[in-house]
Formats: structure tokens, C-alpha cells, sequence
């Protein structure tokens, strides 16, 4: 990977190859105009979906205590591709990761584009910041979700 990333790199990125810090260091180079015009169709399913695969490893479990909560996340993507649905289940020490809304009723949902999806998870996005600024809205259980990124490894760029 070259020192400054661009967008192009995003679509020739094996996402389940690349290391949470280098892809945190790919997003850092990239701007939100660069994220949108490239992290479209086929390829942004597949780092959606792995993603939230590498969520599920890089949960703290000790972190989380005994907490059990239903995350929803809603990731806003190009008039072509609409809105992502994940969720992610906290429950007995255990993350686990689904595609799609079940039935249960999520303590929280998040709310936002996927530009800024990409900078909260890659670790170059505060997550106070981006509520304040309304880049990430949220539904529910405002104090879980801000409570969120402790839950988890997140990489640094």
C-alpha cells in the first residue's frame, strides 16, 4: 500500500486481507467526498460485511461486563445503494454480527453515512464530535452509544 492512500485503493482492497491499522490508515487519507464516490455497490457490501465480522473479534468482552443490548446500525449509502442494516448483539461476554433487522427491538440506533461509518470504526472519527455535529444520529439508549467504542479494539491510524 502506498504512503497516501487514495480512493482508488479502496476498490482494489481485499478487506478481509488488510489489517485493521492499515485500513485505518487507508480512511485517514481519504475524504468524505472521495469515500462516497468510491464505496458503492459490490465492494462496499463486502467491507460492510466484513467489517462487522471484524467487530465480532475485536470485541472486549471484559470491557462490556454484563452488559446485553441490541445495536442497530444504519449505514447511508448512494441513492443506488439505500441504507445498510446491521446489528450487533452484546450478550454474555459474546458479540455476534447479522446483516439485516430482526424483529427485537434495539436498545440503540445509529444512524449515518458511510463515510462516517468508516471513520468511527477505523478509529479516525470521534464519536462525541460527530453526534454534536449530527453526523451520527442516534435513537434509544444515548448512553450506550456513547459508551460504544470501549467495547471494542478499535485500530489507530
Amino acid at each position: 500500500m502506498s504512503e497516501s492512500p487514495t480512493a482508488a485503493a479502496l476498490a482494489g482492497l481485499d478487506f478481509s486481507a488488510v489489517s485493521p491499522q492499515e485500513f485505518a490508515r487507508l480512511v485517514k487519507g481519504l475524504s468524505g467526498r472521495q469515500i462516497a464516490a468510491e464505496f458503492q455497490g459490490e465492494l462496499r457490501l463486502r467491507a460492510l460485511r466484513e467489517i462487522f465480522v471484524r467487530m465480532q473479534r475485536l470485541f472486549r468482552p471484559d470491557a462490556a461486563g454484563s452488559l446485553r443490548a441490541l445495536i442497530r446500525w444504519q449505514v447511508e449509502g448512494s441513492a443506488a445503494d439505500g441504507t445498510a442494516v446491521f446489528e450487533t448483539a452484546i450478550d454474555a461476554g459474546r458479540c455476534t454480527a447479522t446483516e439485516g433487522a430482526s424483529a427485537a427491538e434495539p436498545r440503540v440506533t445509529l444512524a449515518l453515512t458511510d463515510a462516517e461509518f468508516l471513520k468511527l470504526v477505523s478509529g479516525n472519527g470521534n464519536p462525541v464530535t460527530m453526534f454534536v455535529l449530527r453526523k451520527i444520529r442516534i435513537g434509544g439508549d444515548v448512553g450506550l452509544a456513547a459508551g460504544l467504542t470501549r467495547l471494542f479494539d478499535i485500530p489507530k491510524a
